[in-house]
């Protein structure tokens, strides 16, 4: 038998080891709390986005330590329990727009449909600019309970990236001004705008001997000269009229709401006296000159296309006079036309009596230290006229549809021509927008391949950016057919228009090829390798290799290397070759990419 006494000690003893076990359950509930709350505070501070959290009644729950850095928000004002509305009024106030009555109901009236936003249960997104200049992208998640998340995001560099992208795809990166597509819907735009007694001017501007400046100087300062030019032009124009660069060394002003010729005729002679002035560049004087053609709408049409082909033919007239002189359109300049069909005819011959060559230009491999393939180009060697220039003659081949059969003969020689080196690198051949458009392409070109018996794999098929844009449903049908015979693809001159940025998921490209007037860029502005980059980093996202044309120089090589662009090509490393000096071309290359690489300190796989 158990005596009461020892029952009442066993008892106590019992409940004091209980609560003592409760006890120390408590304290490691609370230790483990602690620690879920420290990991909390860590994760939340450490978080690439600002956050905050407000209850049903606007009072802030808790927030992260990049939300109190976006706003610069004192201690007390980070304390949960601080209302929405003092935290409003404390960016207002600095931010210097709540100094009146009227200021502060625009705030409540804010915070009054932001609340509203929130009790619909829709979440929602707005950008801020903070006072530092940074973008913030905050979006609004609400809370079954009625409060609401609040989420802070910096879209500072998308944003500006979005917004170059824009200005690119309108402006000429290398002078700042409008490009080709921007000038021509200005020009659609001011026609439309038309009165009825209302007149407006194009004026087609050449600068005259700007390849001796090229030649002699170089292209910097070629490029130089280029955006004095754009600067000169800008300054000679009212604010309603617009100035672009059409391409190469040839410029346009669209002129509006001129009373007559005169005035045309006004603006035409201040061009070409700020244009004549000397131009200092890269410490040394460059002379150059203007031509410039004038056509006036309603007189010498009323669209843009008619416009802008009797301008040309003034501008054709006006350097076929002695350069220097500015010239409208006259109805007798149609005899220009006559010559180029003379011209036409004469390429025509020129097929049949071989007067037409391929040379090639290697593409290098910075990183490989190899030679990857050569690009194709033609040559025209006139009897008479000696070299002609391919931008002379490939537009003529194209409007007159010659580009067909020229096109084709070059692809069977450039295929019989890579057959047969020794290096088996690949052989690239570019294709015309009008090549685009034949039904027969693909054949063609499988029966250059087998003819030759060049791999598939060993040739590449350029199209230009701007052929693919204007022939997209056509193209991309005729590219798939091409990828499915193995022949390699490339979208050429990227970046003229970058509309193509929209367009590049639509089919995938093996390889893209950078504009030339990017690459220049990296010399002279701080925005070049940051272009390239974007455009090589945009690339290799989508699985597609950058190359970069135009590469002349070491800086520029360094450039584009460190831009993330190892494939490139340019008279740095090689002028075009005929296909016998190819070999030599080749050893010349890797000889140059080695010391070049060495010189860099560029790292070799």
């Amino acid at each position: 038998m158990v005596r009461p006494e020892l029952m009442t000690e066993t008892s106590a003893t019992s409940t004091e080891a209980g609560a003592s076990l409760d006890a120390e359950h408590l304290l490691a509930q609370t230790r483990k709390l602690a620690q879920i709350n420290a990991r909390f505070e860590v994760a939340l501070n450490n978080m690439a986005r600002g956050l905050s959290m407000f209850d049903s009644e606007g009072r802030l729950i808790v927030c992260n330590a990049l939300y109190r850095e976006f706003y610069n928000l004192p201690e007390e004002l980070t304390e949960p329990g601080t209302p929405f509305s003092r935290i409003i009024a404390y960016h207002a106030a600095k931010e210097g727009c709540a100094n009146s009555a009227e200021d502060l109901k625009r705030q409540q009236l804010w915070i009054a449909g932001q609340r509203d936003e929130i009790r619909h249960g829709k979440i929602f997104s707005r950008t801020h600019t903070l006072p530092d200049g940074r973008i913030v992208l905050v979006t609004i998640q609400p809370l079954e309970d009625g409060g609401w998340v609040d989420i802070q995001e910096d879209v500072t560099e998308k944003t500006l990236a979005q917004e170059r992208i824009s200005w690119l795809a309108r402006h000429c990166p290398l002078t700042e001004i409008a490009n080709r597509f921007h000038l021509r819907e200005t020009l659609e735009e001011a026609l439309a705008r038309l009165e009825t007694n209302g007149m407006l001017a194009v004026h087609l501007i050449d600068l005259d001997y700007f390849k001796q400046v090229n030649d002699t100087l170089g292209h910097a300062a070629g490029d130089a000269v280029l955006r004095a030019a754009a600067r000169r032009m800008q300054a000679a124009l009212r604010e309603t009229d617009i100035v672009g660069r059409v391409g190469g060394d040839e410029f346009a002003v669209i002129q509006t709401a001129i009373s007559g010729a005169e005035q045309a005729s006004g603006l035409a002679e201040r061009l070409a006296r700020t244009l004549n002035a000397p131009y200092r560049v890269l410490g040394s004087n460059a002379a150059v000159g203007a031509s410039i053609g004038i056509a006036l709408a309603p007189e010498h049409g009323s669209d843009a296309d008619t416009l802008l082909r009797k301008a040309d033919l003034a501008l054709y007239r006006a350097k076929s006079c002695g350069r220097g002189h500015s010239r409208f359109y006259r109805p007798d300049d149609e005899a220009a036309v006559h010559e180029r069909m003379e011209l036409r005819t004469a390429l025509r011959d020129a097929l049949a009596n071989r007067q037409l060559g391929l040379h090639y230009q290697p593409i290098v491999d910075m990183r490989a230290g190899t030679v990857t393939g050569c690009e194709a180009l033609m040559r025209w060697y006139h009897p008479q006229l000696g070299l002609v220039p391919p931008a002379t003659f490939i537009p003529i081949a194209e409007s007159s549809g010659l580009i067909v059969s020229l096109g084709e003969w070059a692809l069977h020689q450039a295929c019989r021509d890579a057959a047969g080196w020794r290096s088996k690198i690949n052989v690239a051949v570019n294709l015309s927008a009008v090549q685009l458009d034949q039904s027969d392409l693909t054949a063609s070109i499988q029966h250059a391949l087998d003819v030759s018996g060049l791999a598939p794999g060993r040739l590449e098929v350029e199209i230009t950016e701007q052929a693919f844009l204007r022939r997209e449903a056509r193209a991309l049908d005729t590219l798939k057919r091409l990828r499915a015979l193995g022949v390699r693809l490339v979208l050429d001159d990227f970046g003229t228009g970058f509309a193509s940025l929209n367009h590049l998921r639509a089919f995938a490209f093996d390889k893209i090829k950078i504009d030339p007037s990017f690459i220049n860029a990296i010399s002279d502005r701080h925005d070049g390798m940051a272009i390239v980059g974007a455009v090589a980093g945009l690339a290799k996202t989508l699985g597609i290799e950058p190359v970069a044309e135009g590469v002349e120089g070491f800086e520029q090589l360094e450039g584009v290397t460190g831009a993330g662009c190892e494939e490139m090509q340019g008279f740095y490393f090689s002028r075009p070759v005929p296909s016998f000096e190819v070999e030599a071309a080749v050893a010349a290359c890797v000889s140059k990419l080695s010391r070049a690489a060495a010189s860099a300190s560029l790292p070799r796989t």
